[in-house]
């Protein structure tokens, strides 16, 4: 399909133009693709870099519009490739941090709390708890090491972390 305007009785309007009008759009689309202002506005910007040149006079304002927005699904796809689909809070789950596995030290009054509303959780729910928040593993080494599937350990967590919470409450 052709993107040049066939209509006679409109005064050609110059591409760059339209397509400025158009990156509000361009920008609450990728906006609520990643959630994230900053990222949004980074896109947005590559959005332009890459659509702005190849925008050519005589294109009707759904022919750049539909350009625009190609270029900006081209450009959320490189960017979760990037990022392997990943969440943002889960990026650095798997960075080693040194002193990890170690035992912390914290006041004994909050430690004996800790002690106890873990001693009543079940001990499932006790060794992942442990495993995530006081060794400070991975959901992948906590997996590997409780014998469990990824999603699983994150149920798992979701579940002893309410359950704590009830605990912690009562005690």
């Amino acid at each position: 399909m052709d993107p040049v305007s066939s209509t006679a009785d409109a005064a050609p309007e110059a591409a760059i133009d339209i397509a400025l009008r158009e990156f509000d759009l361009v920008y609450s689309f990728i906006y609520s693709r990643v959630g994230n202002r900053a990222d949004a506005e980074d896109l947005t910007q590559q959005v332009a870099l890459k659509a702005l040149p190849r925008l050519r006079d005589g294109w009707v304002q759904p022919a750049v519009r539909a350009y625009l927005f190609a270029t900006a699904r081209s450009v959320l796809a490189s960017f979760w490739a990037g990022r392997g689909r990943l969440p943002q809070a889960e990026l650095g789950d798997d960075i080693w941090v040194d002193g990890r596995g170690k035992e912390l030290t914290a006041p004994p009054e909050a430690a004996a709390w800790v002690e106890r509303t873990l001693g009543a959780l079940p001990v499932h729910y006790r060794q992942v708890l442990e495993l995530r928040f006081l060794r400070g593993y991975s959901l992948r080494e906590v997996a590997q090491e409780m014998g469990k599937t990824v999603g699983g350990v994150k149920v798992m967590q979701l579940r002893a972390l309410r359950a704590a919470a009830v605990v912690g409450q009562s005690r």
